[in-house]
This record gives structure tokens, C-alpha cells and sequence, in this order.
């Protein structure tokens, strides 16, 4: 369970905290921190009001906060809040969402 983020996005943006990867391999070999890449799977904390059309309707967002989702690795920008890191990216950087 997370934390209440005091931030709220503006429109088609998502604020997300990355899920570490495992600290082991499949196969039992411990991956030292210099050697790990950036999660690419993360879990929905905020989402703007929605992203609107050429005749100015809100479309709303298809992630809603709580949803698990996978994204681009290098995608978004990363931001502190209240010293937590986050990232910020549009819904359209997100590659789809994980179900339980």
C-alpha cells in the first residue's frame, strides 16, 4: 500500500512509482545495484483530468490510480516529492497495465 502523494497531474499526465526488480537472477545470482536497470513496471499514484480533443472535449484517462503498468524504460521525467522519487509521463507513454 502507498502513500498520498500531495501532487496532482495536469491533463493526459500520470504520476507513477517505479517497482524494483528482484535483487537475485532466476538462477540465484545476487545483481549488485551498479548492475540493475531501471524498472520498467510501476504503480499508478495520480492521474490528471484527461487529454482533450481538437473541440475541446475531456477524454478521461483509461489508468486509474492503483493500476500496475509497464512503461517505456527511459520514458517520462523523474521528480522528488516530499524526498520519494516519482516519475511523470504521458498516458501515452504507458504500454499497457498488468492484471492481477
Amino acid at each position: 500500500m502507498t502513500k498520498a502523494v500531495s501532487f496532482t497531474p495536469l491533463k493526459d499526465r500520470v504520476l507513477i512509482k517505479r517497482v524494483d526488480q528482484e535483487e537475485k537472477s532466476p538462477g540465484g545470482i545476487i545483481i549488485p545495484d551498479t548492475a540493475k536497470e531501471k524498472p520498467v513496471e510501476g504503480e499508478v499514484l495520480a492521474v490528471g483530468s484527461g487529454a482533450r480533443d481538437e473541440c475541446g472535449k475531456v477524454h478521461p484517462l483509461e489508468v486509474k490510480v492503483g493500476d500496475r503498468v509497464l512503461f517505456a524504460k527511459w520514458g517520462g521525467n523523474e521528480v522528488k516529492i516530499d524526498g520519494e522519487e516519482y516519475t511523470i509521463l504521458k498516458e501515452s507513454d504507458i504500454l499497457g497495465i498488468l492484471k492481477k
